[in-house]
């Protein structure tokens, strides 16, 4: 790779060397011409195809090596393009199905919650129910007693012992009539 820059740097001055003189008489005594014109365009025919063979294979290297990249990154952008519209469709779906799933769950809760409020309802009127008979056994009972202490003590205040006449046979009747 030196040697080709070697050679490049000597086609470029040589010619530069050569023509410096600047004096065109001794051109035209040389050549027998009067402009250098044809050797200048031969010089700077050589100097683009020693560039060209030079330079020629990096810079299509480098501008293939630029589109292989550009395509490349191109291709790439189109399957993460296409990845995401995928998962974009995929999102979607599952924010139907998640529709779906809350107007089930809605449902299913609005059936439990009235299921639930006859059960309580039911619950309450059974307790009521019972409370209801409750409140009858007690004011029976309050009843029973209320009678009791008032008959207790209309006995108690118009029947002494003196008033009944019991004999050792009668009490033994009322005994054993009692335990038989």
């Amino acid at each position: 790779m030196k040697m080709k820059h070697i050679l490049v740097v000597i086609a470029v001055f040589l010619p530069i060397v050569l023509l410096a003189s600047g004096d065109s008489g001794h051109y035209k005594a040389l050549t027998g011409r009067e402009t250098d014109y044809i050797p200048r365009i031969f010089n700077f025919t050589i100097f683009v195809g020693i560039l060209y063979y030079l330079l020629a294979n990096p810079i299509k290297n480098f501008f293939n090596g630029r589109k292989e990249g550009i395509a490349n990154q191109l291709k790439e952008i189109e399957a993460k393009l296409q990845a995401s519209k995928d998962e974009k469709k995929e999102a979607e779906a599952r924010v139907e199905e998640s529709k779906v799933k809350a107007e089930d769950i809605i449902k299913t809760a609005n059936k439990e919650a009235e299921i639930l409020s006859s059960k309580i309802a039911e619950n309450s009127d059974k307790e009521l129910i019972i409370l209801e008979k409750q409140h009858e056994n007690k004011m029976i009972l309050e009843e029973r007693k209320v009678a009791r202490d008032t008959i207790d003590e209309v006995l108690d205040e118009n029947i002494s012992n003196d008033d009944i006449h019991l004999d050792g046979k009668k009490v033994i009747d009322l005994i054993s009539k009692k335990v038989a």
